[in-house]
Parts: C-alpha cells; sequence; structure tokens
C-alpha cells in the first residue's frame, strides 16, 4: 500500500543479507552465543571441578581470604627473621631454679606414691598421684601447643587419662594391653569429637595430632601402675624416677652456672648442663641397685638409670626446643607456668615406658 523509499530494501519485502545466522544467532562465522533465557549450558560433571568452582566463587570473597592468609604468612615470616637476628637468648637462673625445685617436688611425689601402692586395689592412692600428674601434663601440653577445640582437647586426654588408670589397676593380666585399648578408644574419640565440630575444620589435622601426642603421654603415665605390678617392678620404677629427677636437677642447676657452650642460640640450655646430668642419673642408678635386693646390681641399676636419665633430659631438652620453635615462629606465649611445666612432666613421660622396657629385658629373666 505504501511506496517504498528507493534504495530501502526493507520496504521492498526483499530479504535482506545481515550476516546473521538463524543457527548461531549471530554472525556468520561467530561462535553460537548462549540464549540469555536459559543461560549457558554446563556440563553436569563439572559440578565438582575445584577450578570450575573456584570460578564460581565470589570474588570479594577469595580476595579476603587470600590476604588473611598472606598477613600472618607475612607476619610469621617477620617475627622469624627478628628471632634469628636478635642475640642469645639469656638463660634465666631463677626459671632454671624454678624447674629443678619443680622437678624435686615430681619426683618426691611420685617415689612416695611408689612407696604407699598396696596390692590389688591398694593401688589406687597411686593412681590418684598419677592421674594429678596426668593433669599437669595436659595442663602444660594444651597450654604450650594451644591446639584448635581446646577444651575438646582437653576433655578427651582427661577422660583417656582416668581411664587408663583404672584399666591398669583393675586388669587381671598384668600387661600393657587393656591401657592400649583405652589409648585407641580415645583417639577414636577426638577423631569423633572433631568431625561434629560446625567451625574451624581447616586446622583438624592439628588438632588430632596434639590430641594424639597428649593421649599417648598420658597413657605413658599409666604404666607405671602397671609396672608396680610385675615382679621387682616397683623397685625398678623407684630406681628409674631417682635416676630421672637426679638427672633434671643437676642439668637445670647446672645452666645456673655454667651456660656455655649453648645447645642453640636460640635454646636457654647449656650443653654441660645436659651431659653431665645424665651422668648423674646413671650414678643415681648404680646406688640404688647397690641398695636394692636381688636381682638388682650395681651394673643393672646404672644400665636403668642410663636409660631413664637419657631419655628424661632429652624429653627436657626437646621441650626447650620446641618452646624456642614457636617463638621463632611469632606465637605469642601463654600461660608461663604451664609452658615451663611441660619439660619435667614429658621427661617423666617418656621415662615411665623406657623403664618398663627395661625391667622386662633386664630384671624379670632373672627373677
Amino acid at each position: 500500500m505504501f511506496p517504498s523509499r528507493a534504495g530501502d530494501p526493507s520496504r521492498s519485502g526483499e530479504p535482506t543479507d545481515t550476516g546473521t545466522s538463524p543457527v548461531t544467532g549471530g554472525r556468520s562465522g561467530d561462535p553460537a552465543r548462549p540464549d540469555p533465557a536459559t543461560g549457558p549450558t554446563r556440563d553436569p560433571w563439572l559440578e565438582d571441578d575445584p577450578a570450575d568452582l573456584a570460578e564460581r566463587l565470589p570474588a570479594r570473597h577469595a580476595e579476603t581470604v587470600e590476604d588473611v592468609k598472606l598477613a600472618d604468612e607475612t607476619s610469621r615470616i617477620a617475627a622469624a627473621r627478628r628471632a634469628k637476628t636478635q642475640p642469645d637468648v639469656p638463660v634465666d637462673r631463677r626459671l632454671s631454679l624454678a624447674v629443678a625445685a619443680f622437678a624435686v617436688l615430681l619426683t618426691g611425689g611420685l617415689i612416695l606414691g611408689v612407696y604407699t601402692a598396696g596390692l590389688g586395689m591398694g593401688r589406687i592412692s597411686f593412681a590418684i598421684v598419677i592421674l594429678g600428674v596426668q593433669f599437669l601434663f595436659v595442663l602444660a601440653s594444651a597450654m604450650a601447643m594451644r591446639p584448635p577445640a581446646l577444651p575438646a582437647v582437653f576433655g578427651v586426654s582427661m577422660l583417656v587419662a582416668a581411664g587408663a588408670d583404672l584399666a591398669a589397676v583393675l586388669s587381671r593380666e598384668a600387661s600393657l594391653t587393656a591401657v592400649s585399648l583405652v589409648a585407641a578408644g580415645g583417639f577414636g574419640l577426638a577423631v569423633l569429637a572433631q568431625l561434629m565440630r560446625r567451625t574451624d575444620r581447616q586446622r583438624v589435622t592439628e588438632s588430632l595430632a596434639a590430641t594424639l601426642m597428649i593421649v599417648i603421654g598420658v597413657v605413658a603415665f599409666a604404666t607405671m601402675i602397671v609396672l608396680t605390678r610385675v615382679p621387682a617392678g616397683a623397685q625398678s620404677l623407684m630406681i628409674c624416677l631417682a635416676s630421672v629427677g637426679a638427672a633434671l636437677v643437676a642439668a637445670r642447676l647446672l645452666d645456673t652456672v655454667v651456660s656455655s657452650p649453648r645447645m642453640a642460640p636460640q635454646v636457654p640450655r647449656g650443653v654441660v648442663g645436659v651431659i653431665v646430668g645424665a651422668m648423674v642419673g646413671t650414678l643415681v642408678g648404680a646406688v640404688g641397685g647397690a641398695f636394692v635386693v636381688e636381682p638388682f646390681t650395681p651394673a643393672r641399676g646404672a644400665i636403668l638409670g642410663l636409660l631413664c636419665a637419657c631419655s628424661a633430659v632429652l624429653a627436657d631438652l626437646a621441650a626447650n626446643y620446641a618452646e624456642a620453635g614457636r617463638r621463632m615462629a611469632g606465637d605469642a606465649p601463654t600461660m608461663w607456668i604451664a609452658r615451663h611445666m611441660q619439660g619435667p612432666i614429658g621427661a617423666f613421660a617418656l621415662a615411665a615406658p623406657v623403664a618398663y622396657l627395661a625391667n622386662a629385658i633386664m630384671v624379670l629373666p632373672n627373677v
């Protein structure tokens, strides 16, 4: 009806060539564009692909997480550099004396507990003493390592401590089977407690590692109760405790007098104290073996004292190295008393299974 303009093909009814394709919806030769109504076509097998999932995360959240991680890592590196450039950490003489006094009290309490332990249910008194030492060990270790989910770690560790002590007293046979089963059950309970948590699951491995180490420590103390039930076990344990106490006290006291050469610039311990402490522990073991009745001899007592004293001194030194490592990493120190109790208590925890094995190898065959 209406005349078309000259040169305007759209008005003449003739088909126009706009360069688009009815199939692709774009220009000829261009790839297909997604339909805005239906959205892009996705492969359902790629829904759980980590790379694909990362692309769909909000960029702002990802940047925030990366900024926090980068800032934390930067602060740790800066603290480590400052620790390396600082002068040697001085040996605090008052601290060494305090740790030596604590080792004396701990040694006296454990020896008194062994001496007053009776037969059967009479060992409950010694089990109570061990439970108190286990509480101090859990407290010191938890405050030093500061694992995530601290209440769960503390609760599980104390449950394992009480269960291991009862198993050591009430089991029919004087063996480590019941105690080992309690330790395995406690670690399984720790795993379950971590899986039930709703927050901070990124550090679950760190928390489980701390729980496992503390559980092994409290179970090691329970071996003292088992050792009092085997022949000549109480005498072996008393020699071991005396050797460990003498080694720790001698090492700490010598640090106040001869603090050089040092084990490491960042560790406030002297080489002379560590070596002489092990020697003093061996001497105390030999003297104890001379005064205890058969099957003990000065030679057997010296070997028992050497093994226990060396393990104790190394455990105490390892606690100092761990504390220095946390300080160099920039971790803020917490609970001064608990952190410095970790060395002596850890020394007794390591020496207990050493005494059990030494008694089984050297003493029991001669009973």
